[in-house]
């Protein structure tokens, strides 16, 4: 059976059983009864209790919740408190995200008209949008949203923007006419309505055809349900970090066990002494020091016009190696700009126009007269076509309202869409003109003679070749052409179209809508750091290709696909292929999400940009959602990652480069805690090989890990950003966080600072006193973990990055030095925290072991890592 859009609008009335009186109120409960109501459903929800103890999974918050015990079974009833703020916090904030998400279906059904009216029992009504059922006559006029899809059967200068789903900002033109092609793009279906569109020129009348989920606002409802929101490469990372350090927690700790048990200890000795260990080796503020160092960098990327909605997202953006993006308004500025025009038989610059010449000012002047739109106090109102000419006259310091005035419209036979023409009358020196603007392909037939330099010559065929040419030209440049055109009448001639004939040609104006001046070199950028930039429009091959050219996206032209082309392929066939193409026209959103899908099966991290509700699937379905926040709609932010406030491509290529060196400080802040960690561990394990007493209390190990540790962490993620980050290649998300190179590093790193703590711990051993040698472990491990600070903030030296360049390493530094010598000297704090009386000599001890990795590590930076 053919489709709607290819039938004529009596047979679709013929196959919905409908009549031109509408539907009688008996019709209407029946096909309620077989259709359902207009309304979008959804599926079962999870509950938000449901969602809050589903954030306790993770397997890092389990280690974290295991952390929380062990510490209340040692008595420290405040750390376990800490520990447990700390994960409650998280949970809360993974529940209000996941709430937030689901208000994409909330705004979609904001998207239908509260009311419509139609035609029931031969009158016309106003009805809610949701008893709208198949087969009502729906009537539509400027201004009206649209409530259900629908074939037209009467348009009189009908015009729809159907930004919402296509995502194209003009207009588009309606007419009746059946579409005999099978497969036609939601764009071209130039004689149907779709729901979460509105009108914004004419009226009509349409027999409706689909209602609630059938309709194509429905489809993308059903789309976006069934998209999934993929985890990030850092969530990835830290799940199999977490398993494995899970893993090695728990099998260290049970050797430990199982030592002391031989070597004859008391079995509660045995097990409390393998809790510390395991207290030792969980970073406990890992989670809330990750969440604190993207929380900041979520301000500083604000604050560069990116605002992040899901906290993780930003340093997925480092992994980014394919950016979709959408034309109109991200890649382009979104409004209509004069490019070139055609005039007097030479092609001419927007720019190089001269008023005193008469030919041209006559073309501009007729192009503001032939016009209805005009721009008031940065206002713009009208078709951007014609606010394009409209600026084009400001631009020669001609001001429409005041041509206008001078040229009063007496009057117009306005655009239609199957004349593709708009004609006005005006008087010029006691004559009357009638001007006639549209498309080329129509005017030409009705053109007689054409205005040159020489005067007004009559039209040879040479003079049409070349006009059919120069129009070719321009619209394989993705330019949008209008034509202009006029001749004298008589005063008391009747105006109709049949006046419309025997015209003089002036000229071809080209327009469109430009790329962003900072567009062509954002894309440069992406392609050196290693991005694939791509464009995903519904606009024509031929506009997307000529921008995609403009800014570097595409080479050749073969590297460009339709939506239709792409519907003839399987998923299989489109995984295989879709690195073959940079530019896809003519696109739904089901297209979309099957090339987001495409991509990220060939591995890769892809970012989505859309402002439209046909965008919402894929923003969901891709790995980092981008939508716009000046044009966005609602559906589109809420199944975003992040926002773009200024609607800029550029401003994505900030944000990557912003998430690429926040990944970099969120692995040293990892290193920098890991190795603190391996440090006590190593300790530990010396102590019970060699049956020595147990070298820290477990209140020891609490105030390292969440005190001195967090500080420096936090302040390591706030390292200044790494302009040389975006000459890398996108990082393999393949790759563990815990791969050999950084095991190997956490161990050699925390072997120095364990030789220094255990040279520390046998000195204090040596003055007989085993609360000396414990006290002498702990402030030596402490201070050097806060001095290992400094080696974590880069692999670089200290030196080359900069001493001084990040200050908040020195405060944490401080903060923590401070709160260590206030635990070893303010009486009332030693006894809680079990710590001995040191002499001077002991502290210089502890001092310059403290410094010792530090320096062994900055040796080995600057003769080694700096010369590479």
């Amino acid at each position: 059976m053919s489709e709607f859009h290819q039938q004529s609008s009596v047979e679709v009335m013929e196959m919905l059983d409908v009549t031109n009186q509408g539907l009688s109120d008996y019709d209407v409960q029946n096909r309620q009864e077989v259709y359902g109501y207009n309304e979008l459903l959804e599926g079962k929800r999870t509950s938000t209790f449901s969602v809050f103890f589903g954030q306790f999974k993770d397997l890092l918050v389990i280690i974290l919740l295991i952390a929380a015990f062990i510490s209340f079974l040692l008595g420290e009833v405040e750390s376990t408190i800490v520990i447990m703020i700390v994960v409650i916090l998280n949970a809360i904030l993974g529940t209000v995200q996941h709430v937030k998400a689901e208000q994409s279906l909330d705004n979609l059904k904001a998207l239908t008209s509260p009311v419509a009216k139609v035609m029931r029992d031969k009158q016309i009504v106003e009805i809610s949008s949701e008893d709208i059922v198949v087969g009502d006559l729906l009537y539509l006029e400027a201004g009206d949203y649209i409530s259900a899809d629908g074939r037209l059967a009467e348009s009189h200068n009908l015009h729809i923007n159907e930004s919402s789903l296509t995502g194209e900002s003009l207009a588009v033109a309606k007419s009746t006419a059946p579409i005999k092609e099978d497969r036609v793009t939601i764009g071209d279906k130039k004689n149907m309505v779709f729901t979460g569109s509105f009108v914004t020129n004419g009226r009509g009348t349409v027999i409706v055809t689909s209602i609630g989920m059938e309709t194509e606002i429905g489809k993308i409802a059903n789309l976006l349900d069934t998209a999934k929101e993929k985890k990030t490469p850092l969530q990835v990372n830290l799940d199999r970090f977490g398993e494995k350090l899970a893993l090695g927690i728990t099998m260290i700790c049970l050797a430990i066990f199982i030592i002391d048990l031989f070597r004859g200890r008391e079995l509660v000795d045995s097990f409390m002494f393998a809790v510390s260990l395991a207290v030792a080796a969980i970073p406990e503020a890992l989670s809330s020091i990750i969440t604190i160092v993207l929380a900041f960098g979520t301000q500083k990327m604000a604050k560069e016009n990116a605002i992040i909605r899901k906290l993780y997202a930003v340093e997925s953006l480092g992994s980014i190696s394919v950016i979709c993006s959408d034309k109109t308004g991200t890649l382009t500025e979104n409004k209509m700009s004069v490019q070139q025009v055609y005039i007097d038989q030479k092609v001419i610059s927007h720019d190089e126009l001269h008023t005193e010449n008469a030919i041209e000012k006559n073309l501009i002047l007729k192009a503001l007269l032939c016009n209805d739109a005009l721009e008031r106090d940065g206002k713009e109102i009208g078709d951007p076509t014609e606010i394009a000419l409209v600026k084009l006259g400001k631009q020669y310091n001609l001001d429409e309202l005041i041509v206008r005035n001078h040229y009063p419209r007496l009057a117009e036979i306005p655009f239609d869409s199957d004349r593709k023409l708009m004609s006005t009358v005006h008087q010029f020196n006691q004559r009357y003109t009638l001007i006639t603007k549209g498309a080329i392909d129509v005017l030409l037939s009705k053109i007689a003679k054409i205005e040159t330099s020489e005067g007004v010559l009559y039209i040879t065929d040479e003079h049409r070749t070349k006009i059919e040419e120069v129009n070719r030209d321009f619209s394989m440049n993705g330019l949008r052409v209008l034509a202009i055109a006029y001749k004298e009448i008589s005063k008391n001639q009747l105006i109709d179209v049949e006046v419309e004939k025997d015209l003089i040609f002036v000229g071809l104006i080209a327009m469109m809508d430009p790329p962003r001046k900072e567009s062509k070199s954002a894309v440069e950028s992406c392609i050196k750091a290693g991005i694939k930039p791509i464009m995903i429009t519904g606009d024509h091959k031929i506009t997307a290709t000529a921008i995609a050219k403009q800014i570097g996206i595409l080479n050749d032209p073969s590297e460009a696909i339709e939506g239709h082309e792409i519907e003839g392929l399987t998923d299989q066939q489109l995984q295989e292929k879709v690195q073959d193409f940079s530019v896809y026209a003519r696109v739904t959103p089901e297209h979309k999400i099957r090339i987001v899908k495409a991509w990220q099966e060939k591995g890769n991290v892809v970012a989505m940009t859309g402002d439209g509700v046909n965008d919402g699937p894929a923003l969901k379905q891709a790995d980092i959602g981008v939508a716009m926040g000046i044009t966005g709609t609602e559906v589109a932010k809420d199944a975003s990652s992040m926002i773009l406030t200024d609607d800029n491509f550029s401003t994505i290529v900030k944000a990557i480069s912003n998430g690429r060196s926040l990944y970099t400080n969120i692995k040293n802040a990892i290193l920098f805690l890991l190795s603190g960690n391996a440090g006590a561990i190593f300790v530990v394990l010396y102590a019970t090989v060699l049956g020595l007493p147990v070298p820290f209390a477990p209140v020891h190990l609490l105030f390292i890990n969440l005190l001195t540790d967090s500080l420096p962490a936090i302040a390591i993620g706030l390292e200044p950003h790494n302009k040389n980050t975006m000459k890398d290649k996108p990082r393999d998300i393949n790759t563990p966080l815990l791969n050999k190179t950084f095991t190997t590093q956490v161990i050699l790193e925390g072997l120095l600072i364990a030789i220094a703590t255990i040279i520390a711990f046998r000195i204090g051993l040596s003055t007989g006193d085993t609360q000396t040698a414990s006290t002498m472990a702990f402030a030596t491990l402490c201070l050097s973990r806060l001095v290992h600070g400094f080696n974590s903030r880069s692999k670089e030296s200290i030196f080359t990055i900069g001493v001084f360049s990040n200050l908040y390493t020195w405060l944490a530094f401080l903060i923590g030095f401070l709160c260590l010598h206030l635990v070893l000297f303010v009486p009332s704090l030693t006894g809680v925290f079990e710590v001995a009386t040191l002499s001077g000599i002991q502290l210089g001890y502890i001092y310059c072991l403290s410094c010792m990795p530090f320096l062994v590590n900055q040796w080995y930076k600057v003769l080694f890592v700096r010369s590479k």
